[in-house]
């Protein structure tokens, strides 16, 4: 990867483009607008901000991690602070769509502030970005327009909130259309679905959890080379549990099948499905069943 510039404010961002930030903690940009100030066609970037960007033509690609996404038409990719993000465009390439960049501090005593953490596509690959329908890209460009006007007019007592406002509807917009792609794939979901419980299957039976540990939710999103949070997310909308509760629903299915083994103890189940501490899978045994593993066996 190349030398990581760190970019710490939203002006960051716009002096590398020769911009004027319209705010110090938020900007609306017409990428078409952008002159580069860099000599090498390609750059890594660590945000240390939010940044929401609505690509308009296929000719930017970005590499986040090792994987490179060429964005299509009408994608709105969504970064959060902390990420690093590598930017490669051709000597001729003329960026067109909008940029949301906002700074965590613009959030400080708000409600979209305290509840940010819910829009987790601000954790999701690049290449699981949102896909817009035509319609959907005018209300996003709508939202955008509307945060404009209010940076583009004087400041007064009602500018933070009706910024931060537009904000939360924006995200509250990205939400929906997240779900709307979620539904529209479903035969690619159901097979996620389907090669998440299979896994989870084999992982225990196996003897994997013996080796490696519980098995957690990481894991089986990078099987299937996708992020945690949007990972989580699909299965959630798929089944209507979290990946969490079906791992967990999976280990107290297969403890219940060897509790009636009276050859192995509740120490040695423990340590073949994965748990370093017996009294850590004692706990959770008794949270779902409601009885201790051995008052189970006891009753049966």
């Amino acid at each position: 990867m190349s030398k990581v510039i760190n970019l710490e404010t939203v002006n960051d961002y716009c002096n590398r483009f020769n911009q004027v930030s319209q705010h110090p903690l938020v900007s609306v940009m017409n990428l078409h607008d952008l002159v580069r100030n860099s000599q090498h066609g390609i750059e890594a970037l660590r945000f240390n901000f939010y940044g929401i960007f609505l690509k308009q033509n296929p000719d930017c690609i970005l590499k986040y991690g090792r994987k490179y996404y060429d964005f299509q038409e009408g994608t709105l990719v969504f970064i959060g602070p902390g990420q690093i993000v590598q930017i490669e465009n051709s000597d001729d390439y003329t960026p067109s769509g909008h940029a949301l960049l906002f700074h965590p501090d613009l959030l400080l005593k708000t409600n979209l502030g305290q509840f940010i953490s819910k829009y987790s596509f601000f954790s999701y690959e690049l290449s699981e970005a949102l896909h817009l329908s035509q319609r959907e890209r005018q209300i996003i460009i709508d939202c955008l327009e509307k945060i404009r006007f209010e940076l583009e007019r004087d400041i007064d007592k009602h500018s933070k909130e009706l910024i931060v406002s537009n904000i939360e509807l924006f995200l509250r917009y990205c939400s929906r259309f997240y779900d709307r792609q979620f539904i529209t794939r479903d035969a690619v979901n159901d097979g996620v679905v389907y090669q998440f419980k299979k896994s989870l299957h084999n992982y225990i039976h196996s003897g994997k959890a013996r080796e490696l540990g519980c098995p957690s939710v990481g894991y089986f999103a990078k099987e299937q080379h996708l992020s945690p949070n949007y990972f989580g997310d699909l299965i959630k909308k798929e089944t209507g549990k979290s990946a969490l509760e079906i791992i967990q629903a999976k280990l107290i299915e297969v403890a219940k099948e060897r509790i009636f083994d009276p050859s192995k103890t509740v120490s040695e189940i423990a340590y073949e499905l994965g748990f370093k501490h017996p009294q850590h899978f004692s706990r959770l045994f008794k949270n779902k069943v409601g009885y201790s593993p051995n008052e189970y066996r006891m009753m049966n």
